[in-house]
């Protein structure tokens, strides 16, 4: 019968490839922090006298409490204390691996992605065959900005592991950052030879082929993943967008209402129809849909400077206002918000507003060197001043 400790580890086996390391981190942590009591086997019959022996004894009781305090602090979601308490374990047991690794795992929880990488070091350092460590390491390497180094550590985990499809996906994904798209092509398409009939693969190799903008390739990947996923809100997503990129607006927002049937709440579809709507002149229509997406995402960027555009064209001044004033929130360094907004502070006669909008979106200008912005927000600027006079 297996023990409650082997149940816990069985579960990684357990995880959809989709799902990332949270869950499988958090079974992992509690896992190996639990396994074998957390202790370290103290060669007892190798000491000389009774003395050494009652000292080991005490090290080894400190250990297992500093172990008991650290899991009960992380079941009370008390990370920070958790930590400090592992590292005193540590202290005490420099050479056992899982307590690196729950450190690290402590970290990543915290999004201290730097830490987290050098306490999976530390692990692996002491024990480089575990290939859970070294997918742990690539993500936290990946969360870090190291693309090169998360990508060599995911392929230390497939050199381990060649099995489990979560390495395959680490590695697809920090050579799609990295742009190496026939890389992770290659990679997506070993998940399938692991996975027959794996409708998320297909979906990936589309993504890779649709960065290369090999449409045709991309749109036959998609459809492949529709006959396996025919009920897949996102894979309708993923062909609309393709179909609309390729030209074909009638099949592109087919796609996407079918999208919108399986999944009413799919702010990413409502977006693409508001854009097909937009494109067609329809601006009603589009602001709504545009406005669902916004209901659905409120902060969703993309939703609000659409809304924007809409609302200027329409010479909806006063709801422009609004909405660029929540998007200076959402994006504050994004120059245009400003000028927009001083376009719209301007039809409402509201000149010293406007003035300080279009000021700032000549400073944003500036700073990002963008010359051409520079000369319509400085003429912007030099109507709003001459209409004071």
């Amino acid at each position: 019968m297996k023990s409650p400790t082997e149940r816990r580890l069985n579960k990684l086996h357990q995880i959809p490839p989709r799902q990332l390391t949270v869950q499988k981190q958090t079974l992992f942590f509690v896992g190996s922090l639990l396994l074998t009591g957390l202790t370290t086997q103290l060669n007892l019959a190798a000491q000389a006298n009774q003395p050494q022996i009652v000292s080991q004894n005490s090290v080894e009781k400190q250990l297992n409490e500093l172990l008991r305090q650290g899991q009960e602090l992380v079941d009370q979601g008390d990370y920070v204390r958790a930590i400090t308490t592992y590292q005193r374990a540590a202290n005490l047991d420099r050479q056992n691996p899982k307590i690196f690794s729950g450190i690290g795992y402590l970290y990543a929880h915290q999004g201290n992605f730097p830490e987290a990488v050098k306490a999976y070091q530390q692990a692996i350092f002491l024990d480089p065959s575990n290939a859970q460590w070294q997918y742990a390491l690539g993500y936290s390497l990946a969360s870090a900005g190291d693309n090169a180094g998360a990508a060599a550590a995911y392929r230390r985990a497939i050199g381990l592991d060649a099995s489990n499809l979560n390495n395959y996906i680490g590695l697809g994904t920090v050579l799609m950052r990295s742009q190496d798209y026939d890389g992770a092509i290659a990679t997506y398409q070993k998940i399938l030879e692991l996975a027959p009939g794996n409708p998320e693969a297909y979906e990936l190799i589309a993504s890779a082929l649709l960065k290369q903008e090999r449409l045709p390739e991309a749109i036959a990947e998609l459809r492949k993943a529709e006959q396996l996923a025919p009920k897949s809100s996102r894979v309708q997503l993923s062909l609309g967008i393709a179909l609309v990129s390729q030209g074909n607006l009638a099949a592109g927002m087919e796609a996407l209402q079918q999208a919108l049937q399986l999944d009413p709440r799919n702010a990413q579809a409502h977006i693409q129809v508001g854009k097909i709507l937009q494109a067609k002149k329809d601006l009603e229509g589009a602001l709504q849909a545009f406005e669902e997406a916004s209901a659905i995402t409120p902060d969703s960027l993309e939703a609000q400077v659409s809304i924007g555009e809409i609302l200027l064209e329409q010479e909806q001044f006063l709801l422009a206002i609004v909405t660029y004033q929540r998007l200076s929130e959402l994006a504050p360094e994004d120059p245009k918000v400003y000028y927009n907004l001083g376009l719209a502070l301007k039809e409402r006669s509201r000149v010293k507003e406007a003035i300080a909008a279009v000021e700032k979106a000549i400073t944003l200008y500036e700073s990002q060197e963008d010359n051409e912005g520079v000369e319509q927000a400085e003429d912007l600027l030099k109507q709003l001043k001459k209409s004071r006079r």
